[in-house]
């Protein structure tokens, strides 16, 4: 199958847009739980909505740092934006697998990217917050590169280097997914959606 190739406008434009709808609900669903709320576990084996943040917030300490001194360099370096965003063979496959929803397809996190604690401060949402903030900043940057010569060295298998564009996409798409089982719980939990903007 070859490589999906979009113009890298639109590309960075529904990355963009899917922060955003990600900025909201951090702001009015998880910044404003109370610490119990956060813990609650649906079940010992399951995470609770503070854990799912945590996870997202350690894969998020690993990549955003890293995507930023690439950019950088690649901005040193005069590197101009491309007419295409392009997606590579192994972007692609783990890509189209974090889209798989987890009701079907669960997948167990590498002990180092799990979460720390199962009494977790209401700091782990406004951490949380503050990485979708700079993954917006990050992609407003990247649109000024070629991001499509720029390589990410992947978390689990630190060999294989994916494409900015991929990278930058699998990290959206695997905090929607994170996110979606973050309400899920607060749901299941009875806790009620709050219409209030922090």
């Amino acid at each position: 199958m070859p490589a999906v190739v979009r113009a890298t406008s639109d590309f960075f434009d529904q990355l963009t847009n899917d922060l955003l709808q990600l900025r909201v609900v951090a702001h009015q669903r998880f910044r404003p739980l109370s610490a119990e709320e956060l813990n609650r576990r649906p079940s010992p084996s399951r995470w609770s909505a503070g854990q799912c943040l945590e996870h997202l917030n350690i894969v998020g300490g690993y990549y955003l740092p890293s995507i930023a001194r690439r950019i950088a360099q690649a901005q040193a370096r005069g590197s101009k934006p491309a007419a295409t965003a392009k997606q590579g063979y192994f972007g692609r496959r783990f890509i189209e697998e974090m889209r798989t929803p987890a009701s079907s397809k669960a997948y167990t996190s590498p002990q180092r990217y799990a979460p720390t604690g199962t009494r977790l401060p209401r700091t782990v949402a406004e951490v949380f917050s503050r990485q979708i903030d700079e993954l917006l900043r990050l992609v407003l940057l990247a649109r000024q590169v070629n991001a499509n010569a720029i390589r990410i060295p992947n978390a689990v298998f630190p060999l294989l280097r994916l494409r900015l564009t991929d990278q930058l996409e699998f990290l959206v798409v695997h905090i929607q997914r994170h996110v979606t089982q973050a309400e899920a719980v607060l749901v299941g939990n009875g806790v009620s959606t709050r219409a209030s903007a922090a």
